[in-house]
C-alpha cells in the first residue's frame, strides 16, 4: 500500500528507468551530467569468446529439509521408525498416539521384516470397549501434510498381527477431527509380514493433515515402513511438482550433490552412504545426518539424485566422501577400501545391465546408464592431513577406468598454481555484499591453461544477506558477471544453499527458494539468477565501463553476450548492477553488431525494490521480481538511467534487416 505523501519508491524507480530510456528525457533527469558513465561493449564476433555449456547450474545440499519433507515428496517423516537409533524401546518422533495409555501401548522392538532396518513399531490395543473413532497412531508428517481436495495419496505399509484385526486408515486435520479420505483394511491373523497398498482419494483440502492409523479391537499389530506419497509427483519420479518447477525455470545444466557438509558428516559414521541409498525404499536404513542435526530415510538417494538430473536436463556432479569428515579421517595407507566403494559408484551410474552394479541400477528400472562425467574428491577438505594422499588415490582408480571422467579437487588454484593433478578446482565463497560485489574481478588474472575454476559455492550471508535481501542478489550478480567475462578460467558456478523448509527452527540464510508444506517462493537471488541462466553456452563479449570521475563506474558492474532462443531469434543481452543509492546515468556504446537492432522487439528488465533490504516472503512473494517492459529507443549507443540498487538486463533483438528506430514506427 503506497504513502499517501507520493508514488512508493519501486514505482518511481520503474517510471524513472522508462521514462529516461531514452536520450531525449535526460536532461530532465535532474542527475548531475559529471557523473555519466559510459559502458563500451565490443560486440565483434572476432572478440567473441564462448561461455562453457556447463556454465551454471544448481547445488542441491540435504540441509534446512531441502529434501526430507522437501523436494522429495513423502508425507510421513520417520516412515520406518528407524530415527530414534537401532536400540529398543527408542524415540519414534513424530510420531504419537490417539487415545491414551490405558486404552493404547506402543514401543518399538526389533521384528522387522527388513534386515537392514529391524525396528518396527508393536502396538497394542487395550480397550474392550474403545471411542468410536478407535485407538492408535499418527503421523503429521513434516510439520503437517498438505492434502488437497481430489488429489489421490498412494499408502504403502508393511503390518503384521497374530489375530484378524480391522484397521482404520485416514487422512485428517491436525486435531483429527475433520476427516478428509479414509480406508480400511482387514490383517490376517498370521505370523508374517504382509505388504498392504490403498489409495486415499481426499475430499476437502488442509495444509496441516496428518495420517492416522486406528482399530476399535483389542490385540496387538506390528508396523513399519509406513509411506504416504502423492500420485502427482514429477514424471512419477518421486520429486515436488512445484519445486523441480521453480528449478526448470533457472535452466540449470548441471546439479551438484548431495552436498556440502552432508557429504562429509560430522564423524564418519553418519557420512552419506550411497550403498545404503539404493535398492528398495523399504529396505534403505536412513541415517542420522549430524552436520544438520536430523533423520533421513535416505528415499532421496543415489539413484534419485541421478534420476533427478536427467529429468532437469542437467548434468549430475556426485560430489562423494574421501574418507574425512568433520572430525575424523581415515589414513591414507587405508584408503582403499573407500576407494573401491566409489568405482562401485561409479559403476552403478555408467556400468552396463551385465555389470555387477550396473544390473542393480537396471532392476530399479533404470537400464541405461546415467552419464556421470563430473565428480568432486570431497568437500571443503583440502588443509586436512590425508586429503591430498587420499585425493591421489582416488583421482588415479578414477582416471584409469573412466578416463573421460573430470575430477574435481578441493583445492584453490585461481591464484597458486596446485600441486596434484585435477581437471577441475573448487573455489567456494561467502562473504558480506560489499565483498562479494568487489570480487567481481577475481579471476582476472587466474591460469588460462590447466584446471578451470568450479565455483561450486558462493552467496552473500550473514548480517547483509538477512533472510534473502535486495542486496545480497545485487552483489552476486555483480560476481557473477565478473564470472562471465572470464569464463574462460571458470567452467562452472551455482549458489548455495538451494532450498529451505521455512518450518524449521534453525535456517542457514540466504536460501534461492524458500518452501513450506504447499507453498514455494523465490529469494531476490533466484531471480537474480533466472536472468542468468541463458549464459550458458552464450557467447561473452568485452565490456568496459568509465567515468569522468570515477566514482560511478566503481559502483557499477556489467557484462555483455549474444544468445539464441529456442525460435532461434538472436539477442545481445547487456547486464548492469547499479550498487549505489543513487541513479546512475550510463551511456551504453556497442560496437561490432552484425546484424541490426530491433527496437520493438527489445525490452529492458529491472530488479529492484524500495529499500535494499527488502525480502520476499510469502506473504508478498512477489515483492521483488524482475519486471520487463518494451524499450523505447535501442541503438548501438544508448543513454539510461538505472535506478538506485538494481539489477538491469537490456535484450536487445538483433534483426537481419536495417536499424527499426522511433522514426520508422
Amino acid at each position: 500500500m503506497g504513502s499517501k505523501e507520493g508514488l512508493p519508491r519501486t514505482v518511481v524507480h520503474f517510471l524513472l528507468l522508462i521514462v529516461c530510456i531514452a536520450s531525449k528525457c535526460l536532461a530532465a533527469s535532474g542527475l548531475n551530467s559529471t557523473q555519466m558513465v559510459t559502458l563500451k561493449v565490443d560486440a565483434s564476433p572476432k572478440l567473441a569468446r564462448k561461455i562453457p555449456d556447463t556454465f551454471l547450474g544448481v547445488f542441491f545440499e540435504e540441509m534446512g529439509h531441502g529434501g526430507a519433507g522437501g523436494i522429495w515428496a513423502e508425507l510421513v517423516s520417520n516412515r520406518g521408525f528407524e530415527a530414534g537409533g537401532p536400540n529398543t524401546p527408542s524415540n519414534i518422533d513424530p510420531w504419537l498416539i490417539v487415545g491414551d495409555d490405558s486404552s493404547i501401548f506402543v514401543e518399538t522392538d526389533r521384528s522387522s521384516c527388513f534386515s537392514r532396518n529391524i525396528v518396527a513399531l508393536r502396538m497394542e490395543v487395550l480397550c474392550n470397549d474403545c471411542p468410536a473413532g478407535g485407538v492408535g497412531i499418527y503421523n503429521p508428517g513434516f510439520w503437517g501434510m498438505n492434502i488437497e481436495d481430489g488429489k489421490a495419496y498412494n499408502l504403502v505399509m508393511y503390518v503384521k498381527s497374530p489375530k484378524t484385526t480391522c484397521l482404520t486408515v485416514s487422512l485428517t486435520s491436525s486435531d483429527g477431527l475433520q476427516s478428509l479420505a479414509s480406508v480400511n483394511i482387514i490383517v490376517a491373523g498370521k505370523s508374517k509380514w504382509i505388504k498392504v497398498e490403498k489409495k486415499l482419494v481426499a475430499k476437502g483440502t488442509n495444509r496441516t493433515s496428518r495420517l492416522q492409523i486406528t482399530s476399535k479391537k483389542k490385540g496387538v499389530v506390528w508396523f513399519d515402513q509406513v509411506s504416504l506419497m502423492p500420485a502427482d509427483t514429477y514424471k512419477g519420479h518421486g520429486f515436488r511438482n512445484g519445486l523441480v518447477s521453480m528449478l526448470l525455470d533457472l535452466k540449470p545444466r548441471f546439479l551438484r550433490f548431495p552436498g556440502g557438509c552432508f557429504v562429509e558428516g560430522g564423524w564418519l559414521r553418519n557420512a552419506f552412504r550411497w550403498r545404503q541409498s539404493i535398492g528398495p525404499w523399504e529396505e534403505r536404513p536412513g541415517h542420522f545426518g549430524d552436520c544438520w542435526q536430523y533423520w533421513t530415510d535416505d528415499g532421496l538417494g543415489y539413484y534419485e539424485f541421478l534420476q533427478l538430473s536427467e529429468d532437469i536436463g542437467a548434468a549430475p556432479i556426485w560430489v562423494f566422501n574421501n574418507g574425512i569428515s568433520y572430525n575424523d579421517e581415515v589414513n591414507t595407507a587405508t584408503i582403499g577400501p573407500f576407494v573401491k566403494d566409489i568405482l562401485d559408484s561409479l559403476e552403478f551410474a555408467r556400468g552396463s545391465v551385465n555389470s555387477t552394479w550396473g544390473s542393480v541400477r537396471a532392476k530399479m528400472g533404470h537400464p541405461k546408464p546415467f552419464p556421470v562425467k563430473y565428480v568432486a574428491i570431497g568437500n571443503e577438505d583440502c588443509e586436512r592431513k590425508f586429503y591430498k594422499g587420499n585425493y591421489l588415490k582416488f583421482y588415479n582408480a578414477i582416471r584409469e577406468a573412466y578416463p573421460d571422467i573430470q575430477l574435481i579437487s578441493n583445492c584453490d588454484g585461481s591464484s597458486v598454481p596446485l600441486d596434484h593433478p585435477a581437471d577441475i578446482y573448487d573455489f567456494h565463497v561467502y562473504a558480506d555484499a560489499k565483498t562479494l560485489f568487489s570480487m567481481k574481478n577475481t579471476f582476472d588474472k587466474s591460469p588460462r591453461s590447466g584446471p578451470k575454476a568450479f565455483v561450486s559455492e558462493y552467496a552473500v550471508w550473514k548480517t547483509d544477506a538477512g533472510r534473502g535481501t535486495l542486496l545480497a542478489s545485487l552483489a552476486e550478480a555483480a560476481f557473477l558477471t565478473g564470472l562471465e567475462k572470464n569464463s574462460d578460467a571458470v567452467k562452472m558456478a551455482c549458489h548455495a544453499p538451494l532450498f529451505v523448509n521455512d518450518d524449521i527452527e534453525k535456517k542457514w540464510n540466504p536460501d534461492v527458494i524458500v518452501f513450506n508444506t504447499w507453498q514455494h517462493y523465490g529469494t531476490p537471488s533466484y531471480w537474480m539468477q533466472k536472468i542468468f541462466r541463458e549464459s550458458s553456452g552464450a557467447m561473452v563479449h568485452p565490456t568496459t565501463i568509465s567515468s569522468g570521475s570515477g566514482s560511478s563506474a566503481n559502483s557499477l558492474a556489467a557484462s555483455a553476450i549474444t544468445w539464441k532462443d529456442s525460435e532461434n531469434h538472436s539477442f545481445l543481452r547487456i547486464k548492469i548492477v547499479n550498487f549505489e543509492s543513487d541513479a546512475a546515468r550510463v551511456t551504453i556504446s556497442t560496437t561490432g553488431l552484425e546484424s541490426s537492432i530491433d527496437v520493438l522487439r527489445s525490452t529492458a528488465t529491472v530488479l529492484t525494490s524500495t529499500n535494499v533490504m527488502d525480502e520476499n516472503s510469502f506473504i508478498n512473494p512477489n515483492k521483488i521480481v524482475p519486471v520487463k517492459s518494451q524499450l523505447f529507443e535501442a541503438g548501438a549507443q544508448m543513454q539510461v538511467t538505472l535506478a538506485p540498487h538494481s539489477f538491469t538486463s537490456f535484450d536487445l533483438t538483433l534483426a537481419p534487416s536495417k536499424l527499426v528506430t522511433l522514426a520508422d514506427v
